[in-house]
């Protein structure tokens, strides 16, 4: 997901007075695409760069949608004296139901075909089952096309599933649990991406969330409800 997808919550965060950067994850967006494995690590290691190129050498409070909150979650524990707070919003790290294609695509030369014949229909139809409303999603995928003629695009969204970057992260939120860190936990009532069930085990594994479900809205409630979700993160953040 390109960085748009943070559009409401960048400007009402900064109109907050709070200096806010958001960018792209490898693979996404405008951010490079490099023949390597979309992998924990690597994820880790571009933010931490990213922070150490921008001289930002205080703490930082992380926000992570979805993948990005396994990875937000990832480099809390990786580096806990640069956060001072985090943000879990619908986030990935829990086993799923996989739809047919998806169990296709793990597989080496059959993921490249399926992604190359049937790619554009597949991510664009998954997009729009992020939203509650689907009266949202027209300018949404319009914005989303942007990327997907980018050459390694496809090859990055394949080696982030091959390497497992979406469910497994169990251990991982429990170690944030034990750490004296404040996390506030916000999910989509109706989310059909990531079920919004998967919020008690993260209830169960992080003691110390502050939780807000969050009515008519999917995998992305700061997009779809902002007027609900921005006063939430203000409060938290401030």
């Amino acid at each position: 997901m390109p960085y748009y997808i943070w559009d409401p919550t960048f400007d009402a965060l900064t109109a907050a007075g709070l200096r806010v950067l958001r960018y792209d994850l490898f693979g996404r967006g405008y951010s490079d695409r490099p023949n390597t494995a979309y992998c924990p690590d690597l994820f880790d290691r571009q933010l931490l760069e990213l922070l150490e190129k921008l001289r930002i050498g205080n703490k930082v409070s992380l926000i992570g949608l979805s993948m990005g909150g396994a990875i937000a979650a990832t480099f809390a524990t990786q580096h806990p004296k640069q956060v001072d707070k985090l943000t879990l919003i619908d986030p990935a790290g829990f086993p799923l139901d996989r739809p047919w294609y998806f169990k296709l695509m793990l597989l080496p030369g059959a993921g490249e075909l399926v992604l190359g014949l049937f790619g554009d229909g597949i991510l664009l139809e998954s997009m729009a089952g992020d939203f509650y409303d689907p009266g949202d999603v027209a300018d949404f995928i319009d914005r989303y096309k942007e990327q997907i003629p980018y050459k390694g695009f496809k090859r990055a969204l394949l080696s982030t599933m091959r390497n497992n970057m979406l469910d497994g992260f169990s251990e991982t939120y429990r170690r944030v649990g034990e750490l004296d860190l404040p996390v506030l936990l916000i999910w989509g009532r109706e989310d059909r991406t990531i079920p919004f069930a998967h919020s008690q085990n993260l209830l169960a594994l992080l003691p110390q969330t502050e939780f807000h479900p969050i009515e008519k809205a999917g995998h992305i409630p700061h997009y779809e409800r902002p007027e609900v979700v921005n006063p939430l993160l203000i409060e938290f953040l401030s």
